[in-house]
């Protein structure tokens, strides 16, 4: 035996060459849709056809091959994929339904076979659109059109699309197609890998679908969607969804909590954007005055936007009394400017406390015990009286520092809305509590009284010993003589 032939393996016992033969003169079975591959073995004046394995054998239309310019684009030995759309009459493949269908027969094939075809949307109608697939006519359902609502039908007209036809009838003068199936075949395909990046933190893509009252619906792949919230839109108070994103908006958005259950997603914007607070302990102190806009009223006081993403209240104490029920209200109204006086400032829990400050008047200046100053009634209590003596600043006028009998109607002496003149006798440096008193006025202008006779009877005295002094000195003066 020679060398050569002592290095070939023994092949036949590793491969049964006579099955392998016999698979091979099989006919292969093909389905309608399955895409395959062949090489062309002849071109014919209507037909090409081509081996695509075994004993079979299938064409596709010279139209199917030709370019726009009308050029055939395959030669013999060329390789070319198709899709089964007919196995009747031998197998008959296709390539470019899903580009331009050419005619009736090819779009009965196409709608048996599943196959995609293309078409450009013509004009909108009542209720859908007509849809030109090469030299036919269809109609997409608007409902068909997309996968979420439309709110503006005309920005789909002059669009080419791929659409998927769901009805054939009346030998193809009725053809119903949907552009909305061919999507979610694709999502349904997606969403199981989709599904693995929606985890709370995570930063996607997403298309916005739809805007509601209460926030935005973002389609984020797959068929899969979830709610950006108005609230959590950005820092700053958003009142209108609408202003802020428009469907079909590509955004980036934050995935903030996934509810398998309950097949909830909650996504947020605001999160993408600097935090305001961040810089709001340098920025803001009590004391300064500062520009901002009225953003909503409740029951409890006023809250005001100082900027974008920052709001502040002003406590509804903190207005001026007038002895009216919530007469405070009428001061201010929603999207107004307004200057406001900064009370307190609390970064940890973002707290701002302002108070309202009348248009063109100066910032409050500093109490101090002992000072006397005009406030107004704010409201009784059995313990006392409180009065306002300025935005922010509400002092208790305790019942024994009124400077009234034991027993007066202190709603009926002392009015809410009017005017009273107080002195401070205290203020609580941790709380900020005042107190104050009239009592101390009367004590005050008593000991100021004593002081002033006390001063007339000595300057009177002195003035009495040198009258006396005079006298004598005379006398003296007349005895010498």
């Amino acid at each position: 035996m020679a060398a050569d032939d002592e290095a070939l393996p023994n092949l036949a016992g590793d491969v049964d060459f006579a099955a392998l033969f016999e698979a091979s003169a099989e006919p292969r079975v093909f389905k309608t849709g399955q895409a395959v591959e062949g090489v062309v073995v002849l071109i014919g004046r209507d037909v090409v056809f081509i081996d695509v394995g075994g004993k079979s054998e299938a064409t596709m239309d010279i139209p199917e091959l030709r370019d726009d310019e009308g050029e055939l684009t395959v030669a013999l030995g060329d390789t070319v994929e198709g899709v089964v759309v007919s196995t009747g009459d031998g197998v008959k493949l296709s390539r470019k339904l899903a580009q331009k269908a050419a005619n009736r027969r090819q779009l009965e094939d196409a709608y048996h076979a599943g196959l995609p075809v293309e078409g450009r949307v013509e004009e909108a109608n009542k209720g859908g659109y007509d849809v030109r697939i090469g030299g036919q006519r269809a109609f997409c359902p608007i409902s068909q059109i997309e996968r979420g609502f439309t709110t503006d039908p005309e920005e789909h007209v002059g669009q080419i699309y791929t659409f998927k036809i769901t009805e054939y009838a009346e030998d193809g003068r009725n053809v119903v197609v949907s552009r909305r199936a061919l999507i979610e075949d694709v999502e349904r395909e997606q969403e199981a890998d989709v599904r693995k990046t929606i985890v709370p933190g995570a930063d996607l893509p997403g298309r916005v679908a739809s805007v509601r009252p209460y926030g935005a619906f973002v389609d984020l792949g797959g068929g899969i969607q979830g709610l950006l919230h108005v609230s959590e839109m950005g820092w700053s108070r958003v009142s209108d969804p609408a202003t802020v994103v428009q469907p079909g908006d590509e955004i980036t958005v934050r995935v903030l909590g996934v509810d398998n259950e309950q097949g909830k997603i909650s996504l947020g914007t605001r999160q993408l954007q600097p935090d305001p607070w961040a810089r709001a302990g340098n920025t803001y102190a009590a004391g300064q005055r500062h520009r901002a806009t009225v953003t909503r009223i409740a029951d409890f006081g006023v809250f005001v936007e100082i900027e974008p993403g920052i709001e502040a209240l002003a406590h509804l104490s903190t207005f001026p009394p007038s002895g009216r029920r919530d007469a405070w209200r009428d001061s201010v109204t929603v999207d107004e400017p307004v200057d406001v006086d900064i009370l307190s400032v609390d970064v940890d829990k973002k707290r701002i406390g302002v108070a309202v400050a009348a248009e063109g008047s100066a910032p409050a200046v500093a109490l101090a015990a002992g000072a006397r100053v005009t406030g107004t009634v704010h409201g009784h209590e059995r313990y006392g009286v409180f009065v306002f003596l300025g935005p922010g600043r509400i002092g208790l006028l305790p019942n024994e520092e009124t400077d009234t009998p034991h027993g007066t109607d202190l709603t009926k002496r002392f009015p809410i809305g009017s005017d009273i003149v107080v002195v401070v006798l205290e203020i609580d440096a941790e709380t900020q509590r005042i107190r104050l008193s009239r009592k101390a006025i009367r004590t005050a202008e008593e000991r100021d009284d004593a002081e002033a006779y006390a001063s007339r009877q000595d300057a009177a005295q002195e003035n009495s010993f040198g009258s006396m002094a005079d006298k004598l000195r005379a006398a003296f003066n007349q005895t010498d003589t």
